[in-house]
């Protein structure tokens, strides 16, 4: 089926307009928020299904609108925030009229601040998850820059048996600590795990059924 030749001209219009330079920073802000939306949808729907129907009680329909909910706000908050820091840096390299590194950490810090600064579970577990990732990357630039000795034997057995102690202290003893879905987890591996009443609840469920 042959494209209409209106709507033809009008593609042809628009990739021309795409392609033009003196559009690309705002261009590409459009194509971030749009990134932002899809990424952040394929990365929470999925887990917020998993978690919603393992740890959370209510309705059907309940469940349905809180993995919507979580997924929604996951997109937003990134779409947003990938529209900010290019606009941000975007602005500083126009005023500047060159790129500087440090334009990267303020764009991400205002950013940062206006987007994810509302401390909500989706934030929350966004902000721990590059937490992690940030102080392993800062450890590898610290090696490389010469300002952390390199290690003579691979750390990485040693910080897993220190996280893990950790974790699981504060699981046992100080529990309100953790964040409330690592707490779910937890609580279903090493807390369940030590009540069972017959073969149902100790190989098919992980609870009695209310009935028995």
């Amino acid at each position: 089926m042959a494209t209409p030749p209106r709507l033809r001209a009008l593609l042809l219009a628009v990739n021309a307009l795409l392609r033009k330079r003196r559009y690309h920073a705002a261009l590409a802000m459009l194509k971030g928020f749009r990134n932002g939306v899809v990424y952040g949808a394929k990365i929470r729907a999925p887990h917020a299904l998993v978690m919603t129907f393992l740890f959370r009680s209510g309705s059907f329909r309940e469940k349905l609108r809180a993995i919507l909910q979580a997924t929604y706000i996951h997109s937003r908050n990134l779409a947003c925030f990938v529209f900010a820091y290019k606009g941000l840096c975007a602005l500083q390299s126009r005023v500047q009229g060159e790129t500087y590194q440090v334009h990267s950490f303020l764009a991400a810090f205002v950013g940062g601040w206006l987007v994810f600064g509302d401390n909500n579970s989706i934030n929350s577990q966004i902000n721990m998850y590059l937490v992690s990732r940030t102080l392993f990357a800062l450890c590898r630039l610290g090696v490389e820059k010469g300002y952390i000795p390199e290690p003579k034997r691979d750390p990485f057995p040693l910080l897993t048996a220190v996280v893990w102690g950790l974790v699981l202290w504060l699981f046992e003893y100080h529990r309100h600590t953790l964040q409330p879905s690592l707490q779910s987890s937890m609580t279903y591996l090493y807390q369940d795990s030590n009540v069972w009443h017959d073969i149902l609840d100790f190989l098919v469920y992980n609870k009695s059924r209310p009935s028995q």
